[in-house]
């Protein structure tokens, strides 16, 4: 399906009541383009695999919004023209230009693959499911990943945080429970690694899926893992079904602010002598969870940095 493209230049500082403006007129979904830095707050939000590289701020913003040939478009176009230049008499709104052109519908689900290549986490090469692998490569420890709409790809410093720590922790014995496991990565690679068995937990569904998939295609049986969906930190059904002081290691690369809660409550999981690996915590929040993991009666035994972020390992003794 085809549909008519309208781009509209304005400056960063009216982006939002422009959007505000556009959707009051029945315009639904505005896409904005625009090159401000990120903030501490956006980065402790924005926990992603895959950041585009982004242009010094330059003031000037893109509002796109798409219709289609059932909708007036000559109206709202009409509408949205009025709607501007009233703005203009109190706003500096910028050129407020609007380019028109045609696009079909984007798969905006597979799109980000074109930015995510392999890669290697020490000697593991991470190589997504629609590559080949190369020759020098075939004697290498290979992991093949599609995450899909699940997190998880291994680009990302806290994966790769969590994933040397499991490789220094890791025994044939090991039980693993991932709180948050998105694509299943890190449970699938403390397996690689030796471990006995994995168990997922995750609130987006579509981690079950991502999961069953990525196992199936690193050559794990079923017999190894399960995954499960729900909050472990406030649903007592989850917590009972995951078990208790049943986990050699626990891993939970989750924002600092939602490791400050479940903490407390994943000490239940672990075995005595169990530990507990976490990151997502972006440097200006370590203290905040250090101080946490002492709280729940854990000692800390390592610190580690990557990046900007921060990997906190502990031991229940």
């Amino acid at each position: 399906m085809k549909w008519n493209k309208f781009r509209l230049k304005t400056v960063t500082a009216a982006e939002d009541i422009v959007s505000s403006m556009l959707m009051d007129l029945g315009i639904e979904g505005v896409e904005i383009e625009d090159k401000v830095p990120l903030t501490q707050a956006d980065k402790e939000q924005m926990f992603v695999d895959i950041l585009p590289e982004i242009e010094a701020d330059d003031g000037v913003a893109y509002l796109s919004f798409y219709l289609d040939d059932g909708e007036d478009v000559d109206t709202i176009l009409e509408n949205v023209k009025k709607e501007l230049e009233e703005m203009k008499t109190f706003l500096d709104i910028g050129e407020c230009t609007i380019e028109e052109s045609q696009t079909e519908d984007v798969d905006w689900v597979n799109n980000w693959k074109k930015y995510f290549h392999q890669f290697y986490v020490d000697d593991v090469l991470i190589i997504p499911s629609w590559e080949e692998v190369k020759p020098e490569d075939e004697d290498k420890m290979i992991i093949h990943i599609d995450p899909g709409t699940a997190f998880g790809t291994g680009m990302h410093e806290t994966t790769q945080l969590c994933i040397r720590q499991i490789r220094k922790y890791v025994t044939p014995q090991t039980r693993i429970l991932d709180v948050g496991c998105g694509s299943g990565i890190l449970g699938m690679l403390a397996l690689k690694f030796g471990a006995e068995y994995s168990v997922g937990t995750d609130l987006d569904p579509c981690a079950i899926d991502a999961t069953y998939e990525n196992m199936e295609v690193n050559g794990i049986e079923k017999s190894q893992y399960e995954v499960m969906i729900g909050n472990i930190i406030d649903d007592k059904e989850v917590q009972d079904k995951v078990g208790y002081e049943k986990y050699d290691i626990v891993v939970a690369n989750i924002l600092a602010d939602v490791l400050v809660p479940l903490t407390p409550v994943i000490v239940n999981q672990l075995k005595k002598g169990g530990i507990y690996i976490t990151s997502g915590i972006i440097d200006m929040k370590e203290e905040t969870v250090v101080n946490a993991v002492k709280e729940a009666g854990l000692e800390v035994l390592e610190v580690t940095y990557q990046g900007e972020w921060v990997s906190v390992t502990a031991r229940k003794n």
